[in-house]
């Protein structure tokens, strides 16, 4: 009987090595999780297949510690298994409801999630805090938003503002990049829910969440998962047949058209779909919305200290996160240097740069190029 025990328990620990060493799916276009694409630099000035196109991005505002043992900048390629989980599982008093008022669906939330979150301000014994010292704290909003409840196709899509969408926990959901334009998802550190939040409180996730079950139907389809701010649906990482699908098989603005289920009955309806690979969810918006719902569902704007001007005051300002103010001034950069301002803007090139690139350009240590672009006081 225990010989019989260990050679179960040896078959079931191969399984299980086997399983993470496999692709996530048998599609042409399977992504591996530990080698996901790195999105930085992903970024057009129109519908573009696999990037996305923002509305809005500022190089010059703050975010993760850039260290990131998790991404291989070589490959441009990063191991979500492997990312620094922010610690914590402190539940909160969820509230939201989604309803259906004529040709309006409306959605009210507090923005506290279903599930646990990690402990924000992400705390200094964290080892999250190494990498992305979040000093933001998670607050009670106060949603309210009527979104059409049978989207229309604009005649061509336009950019993703920061706030894309509501899902199904409660939770706002921002497109795929940080403040500065990169990657959110492989540089900064959430929490188990792939959630945390900005300076207004609000708690917000930049891809699915693996929190919310990603349930499929008869058919093998992903249930939808949330709403973009358009009003299409966002719907799960699985297409007819249970396939997983990736960037490659949506279109420009990660999504598509066929039948689906929509307010109980099939539909035939374009509706977006989340990938594990970016940009995630939304890479454009195919319907029409409004800065209006945009405002609402992204916070309040942060509360400024008097006599501070536009600076945000957090815990450790000199390390915090930065903001549009305060940012290094590269004609100071670039003495330190020994350089040029004209070279050193080159070498960073646009937004974001790629500080590993730009030193290479200059021929400097990355270190050296780190050290001397601070974060502000």
């Amino acid at each position: 009987m225990c010989n019989a025990m260990k050679i179960s328990k040896a078959i079931i620990l191969s399984f299980y090595i086997f399983s993470l060493s496999v692709p996530l799916s048998a599609s042409a276009h399977s992504v591996d999780r530990k080698k996901l694409p790195l999105g930085d630099g992903r970024l057009s000035s129109s519908p573009k297949k696999t990037w996305i196109w923002a509305c809005h991005t500022d190089p010059q505002a703050g975010g993760a510690e850039g260290n990131a043992p998790w991404i291989d900048f070589n490959s441009k390629t990063y191991d979500f298994t492997q990312k620094a989980i922010v610690d914590g599982s402190v539940t909160w008093p969820h509230k939201f409801s989604i309803s259906l008022k004529g040709d309006k669906r409306v959605f009210t939330s507090n923005d506290y999630p279903n599930h646990p979150t990690g402990t924000f301000p992400i705390s200094r014994s964290d080892d999250a805090y190494l990498f992305d010292r979040n000093p933001n704290s998670i607050s009670e909003q106060s949603i309210r938003v009527e979104l059409p409840a049978n989207p229309q196709l604009n005649t061509s899509p336009s950019c993703a503002p920061g706030a894309v969408g509501v899902l199904k926990s409660g939770v706002v959901l921002f497109n795929a990049l940080d403040a500065p334009g990169r990657d959110a998802v492989a540089h900064e550190t959430q929490d188990n829910c792939q959630g945390h939040p900005q300076e207004s409180g609000v708690y917000h996730y930049h891809n699915l969440s693996s929190c919310i079950p990603d349930k499929v139907g008869a058919d093998g389809h992903s249930e939808i998962m949330g709403y973009a701010i358009d009003g299409f649906g966002i719907f799960g990482h699985k297409d007819v047949g249970g396939k997983e699908l990736t960037s490659e098989d949506l279109d420009e603005c990660h999504g598509h058209t066929h039948e689906i289920d929509w307010d109980g009955k099939r539909t035939t309806l374009y509706h977006y779909h989340a990938t594990w690979d970016f940009p995630y969810t939304i890479g454009c918006l195919r319907g029409s919305y409004t800065q209006e719902d945009v405002r609402k569902i992204s916070g309040p704007r942060p509360q400024r200290n008097r006599g501070q001007g536009n600076r945000v005051q957090y815990d450790r300002p000199e390390r915090g996160r930065r903001g549009r103010e305060g940012h290094p001034d590269l004609n100071v950069v670039a003495q330190k240097l020994g350089v040029s301002t004209e070279e050193l803007r080159e070498a960073l090139g646009p937004p974001p740069p790629d500080l590993e690139r730009a030193a290479e350009k200059l021929g400097i240590p990355l270190s050296k190029l780190r050290e001397a672009l601070p974060p502000p006081r």
